[in-house]
């Protein structure tokens, strides 16, 4: 995997890279399946969208399920104010080696049963804003919620969604986090199956996002955000697990030389486990009884999607 992520931070890293420069990496990879999304608004962003067939997906007319990955956050440069790569680009850069690394295993004869629909959108020149404790990255777009339409794909049965998240206070280490499960606006207890793939990948105890309600909520709707690991919640009522780069000190989105490659290779790789053991049945998000039953006292949360 960290062949595949090296790979990608040398193709993202390039000050005029495009969407296009992505899909023509995959596509001499053998990928068949890419849409790029040209967005002009505040700046120029790309949208990449990816599909991996499986055996027995959606795309060749089976039952499996099948799996989204998202790559969110402002952008991966901030240029002029920033040359090179920065912090927030961890989430493209971990997508993008997920695409390497799935496309990877099927020339080397390993097929997942389930699709894989991969998302992200490539900015090197993304604005940045005042954020507290430390600069978030801005968006491209004068809605963040047009970011999550064009990440949200109506196949996705589940979603992963890798973000950096190192402007905080409450993740106090280097490496990665996951949340709980996120549905339907609501924050479901911590998925034992993910939590399994997470020690196995990383030989050490599963470490957990403080998620929050206001994460849950549209981050357009001017209220704090940890992150935008939950953004697709607000449009999708597919289970969404969020994947978080981290760090033991509050660091800039917006700053370059942040990004730990060994940090990412390791979410990318966890990613890729999550995808295989998914789409093969052997993963479950939430437990859809459970999740019946607390929609059965409590009601539907969809009002936390309004702005």
């Amino acid at each position: 995997m960290l062949k595949h992520v090296m790979q990608a931070f040398d193709i993202l890293s390039d000050s005029r890279v495009t969407g296009e420069d992505v899909a023509k990496a995959a596509k001499e990879m053998g990928l068949n399946t890419v849409e790029v999304k040209t967005v002009e608004e505040i700046v120029p962003t790309q949208f990449m969208k990816a599909l991996i067939p499986g055996t027995d997906g959606k795309a060749k007319g089976g039952q499996a399920p099948t799996l989204g990955v998202i790559g969110g956050a402002g952008g991966i440069g901030a240029r002029p104010r920033f040359l090179g790569l920065v912090s927030d680009a961890d989430g493209a850069i971990a997508a993008v080696s997920v695409l390497f690394g799935l496309l990877s295993m099927q020339n080397s004869g390993d097929f997942l049963k389930g699709d894989v629909i991969i998302s992200t959108h490539i900015c090197p020149n993304a604005p940045t804003l005042p954020h507290d404790p430390v600069p978030f990255m801005g968006n491209p777009t004068k809605k963040a919620l047009t970011k999550t339409e064009n990440f949200v794909d109506p196949n996705m049965d589940a979603i992963v969604h890798a973000e950096t998240s190192r402007g905080n206070r409450v993740i106090n280490f280097r490496g990665f986090a996951i949340t709980p499960t996120i549905k339907e606006c609501y924050v479901l207890k911590v998925s034992n199956d993910v939590m399994d793939i997470m020690q196995n990948v990383t030989g050490r105890p599963p470490r957990v996002v403080p998620i929050t309600t206001q994460d849950v909520t549209p981050i357009d709707n001017g209220v704090y955000h940890m992150n935008g690991l939950a953004q697709e919640t607000v449009l999708s009522d597919a289970p969404i697990v969020g994947v978080a780069l981290t760090s033991a000190v509050p660091v800039a989105g917006c700053v370059p030389g942040a990004s730990q490659i060994n940090d990412i290779e390791m979410a990318s790789r966890f990613i890729v486990e999550v995808a295989k053991a998914y789409t093969a049945g052997e993963c479950k998000f939430y437990d859809e009884e459970e999740f019946r039953k607390i929609l059965g006292l409590y009601g539907s949360m969809a009002h936390l999607r309004k702005l």
